[in-house]
């Protein structure tokens, strides 16, 4: 006689054994097999990363697109350097106009007594700076304000209105 109180599965190993005999011909059909495996790694399987939904290209594309959206924010909040003679600036926008530089910015910076001047000036003679001339306008003039030197040399142009 066994002793079971030393082991208690040798009172059961004789129904395992009946057990294994009866279900050893009984075999679950393939597809419950397949399906049980998808819940199973449905359910416990590792979640994949939020980084993981984008592929290389997507990735590479979003970086391009940050890059380039970072160099637009850098260059519309980067300062712009205004050029000044005698303390008033040479180079700015005033109601959409801007003063067109005549001579080098080296020039115009290091001359100390430029004066800032209006006049009229033949619409001709603007024609090098892109202005438009035809036949019926040549006559015409433009109003100006010009930034001259001290010896009488324009520096820089602004075009006021038309005539």
């Amino acid at each position: 006689m066994m002793d079971t109180k030393d082991n208690p599965d040798a009172t059961l190993a004789p129904c395992f054994a009946v057990l294994r005999g009866e279900l050893a011909g009984i075999d679950a059909p393939r597809c419950v097999e397949k399906e049980l495996m998808q819940a199973f790694t449905r359910q416990f399987a590792p979640r994949k990363r939020w980084y993981h939904a984008l592929s290389l290209p997507q990735w590479g594309t979003a970086g391009a697109l940050c890059s380039l959206t970072v160099v637009a924010v850098l260059l519309a909040l980067s300062p712009h350097r205004a050029v000044s003679v005698s303390g008033q600036p040479l180079v700015s926008f005033d109601n959409g106009a801007a003063f067109v530089a005549l001579d080098t910015l080296e020039r115009i910076e290091s001359e100390p007594d430029a004066q800032l001047v209006e006049a009229d000036l033949p619409r001709t003679a603007l024609a090098s700076i892109g202005v438009p001339v035809n036949p019926d306008n040549a006559n015409d003039t433009v109003r100006a304000e010009m930034l001259v030197a001290a010896d009488g040399h324009p520096l820089a142009v602004r075009l006021s209105s038309t005539n």
